[in-house]
Order: C-alpha cells, then structure tokens, then sequence
C-alpha cells in the first residue's frame, strides 16, 4: 500500500520580512546543483545525493517510462486538481523536483502564466512532456533552490520531497521563495508506506537471522508534516492523507517494480 501525505499550504507573512525580487536571478546561498558531499551541517546523509542524481539519469535514459510512471501520473494530475481548486491565478510557478513534468501537464496557461521547472537529473529535463504552459528548466537540487526571495506565486512538489537529507532545509527553501501570499502543494510517501513489504521482511529475517536491518526507505511521518511545516514558516496549513493501493501477485514481483521506481519516483 502506498500512503501519500499532501500537502496544501498557504503562506501569509508580512512582506517587510524580505525585500520582492524585481527579477530571477542566482543567489548565492542556493547555487543549483551541489557539489558531490555537499549538504546542511544539520543533515543526517541518509541518502547519498550524487548517487541519486546519477540513478534518475539512468532511469530517464531506459525505454517505455510510462511502464513505471503511473504514480508520478496519477499523484501529479491530484496535485494540479488542488491547484484548480483555488480560485486565483498564478503568474509565476515553480515545481520543485518536476521529473519529466507530471504536474505542469496537467495544468493550464489560462490558470499558470509561466513554470519553472526544477531536477537534480540533466537526463530529465531532456525528456520533458509537451505542455502548453510555458517553462523554464533549470538543473538544480531541492535542498538549493537558485533563485531570490519573494519570486513564485505557487510552489508545487510531487513525490521528491521524501529523498532529501534534510526536509527542514527543503521546506525552508519552498518558503523563501515564496512570495508572501504565496501558496505550496506538494505531496510526499507518508510514514505507513509499503508497510506490508517492511513487516515480512522484518519478520522473515528475524525468524532466520535473529534480527533484521532496514531494506525500505525511512518515510516521514503525516503527523509530523505540520510541525515541520511550521517551523519553515507556513500557516493556513492542511495536511490529507490518501491511499493508493497498487496490487501484485507476490513478493517478488512487487520488488522487481520497486527496483525500476527506486530511480523513477524520482524522475
């Protein structure tokens, strides 16, 4: 079973708090792409970043990606239906770790004035989808997000989130650039996620091993989102929770299309 925890934030702060950006621009405590070993002082390196850049290339290059692209599909097409849910237009969006841009597919020019679209994978970006909304796509990391204070109107993420070292960060950054009655919506695997695959293989390998190590990757908590949220400056928050129940006829099988999204959730 895969648990999806979404996101729907507003952000209200006072605009004194930060001087709007007249223009894009680079700044320098966000310079795209991070080199290799780099990250926040406070981040544990759970996930090896460069290994992870170099894994969605790989999987940007295979043949047939909508054989594995279903759940980057169907969670982008939820992710512009809260987008249309809100009744005001956005002349400046950002999708922050967009793949092959699941989200901006689905919206439209009339509801999104232009997009700027951002991956940590070159091999991505090449393979965008077509889209009638106008974009721009830069090469940069979530956890460093190049551009200024003050600039998107909407801020939207769609299954990324849950692979960076430090969220805190992430949520941060989506908020700085921001402008201050900017909105962000994302979604992200919640904490329960293949919680079936966890427990049989904890449970087989403690029967044969005495003990067990972790084969899945940690997943954030839903209940936490909102004090993380919070403390990267969001209000007007809400926090859903949907299911997505995908079957397969074993084990095995389930694994081997765990192998393929392990690169593509990401792409």
């Amino acid at each position: 079973m895969l648990r999806l925890g979404g996101l729907w934030v507003l952000r209200l702060r006072s605009p004194a708090a930060g001087v709007p950006a007249k223009n894009l621009g680079l700044r320098e405590v966000a310079s795209g792409v991070s080199s290799p070993g780099s990250t926040s002082p406070r981040a544990l390196n759970i996930f090896d970043r460069d290994l992870k850049r170099k894994q969605k290339n790989w999987a940007a290059r295979q043949p047939e990606p909508m054989k594995f692209d279903y759940l980057k599909e169907e969670v982008g097409s939820r992710i512009a239906d809260r987008v249309y849910d809100i009744a005001r237009n956005f002349s400046l969006a950002l999708d922050v770790g967009c793949g092959r841009g699941y989200i901006a597919q689905h919206l439209n020019k009339e509801t999104v004035g232009k997009f700027f679209q951002v991956d940590i994978a070159e091999n991505a970006l090449k393979n965008i989808l077509e889209m009638e909304i106008p974009t721009v796509n830069i090469l940069a990391d979530e956890e460093f997000l190049p551009f200024r204070e003050n600039t998107f109107d909407l801020v939207v993420s769609s299954l990324s989130l849950h692979w960076v070292n430090d969220l805190p960060r992430a949520l941060e950054q989506i908020h700085y650039v921001l402008k201050p009655d900017g909105v962000f919506i994302g979604a992200m695997f919640g904490g329960d996620t293949l919680y079936e695959l966890r427990c049989s293989l904890q449970l087989a390998e403690t029967e044969r091993e005495g003990g067990f190590s972790p084969h899945v990757s940690p997943f954030t908590a839903v209940s936490d989102l909102g004090h993380l949220l919070g403390r990267a400056g969001f209000n007007t928050l809400t926090v859903d929770t949907d299911e997505i129940q995908v079957n397969y006829p074993g084990m095995f099988e389930l694994m081997e299309d765990l192998q393929e999204k392990k690169s593509r959730m990401l792409t």
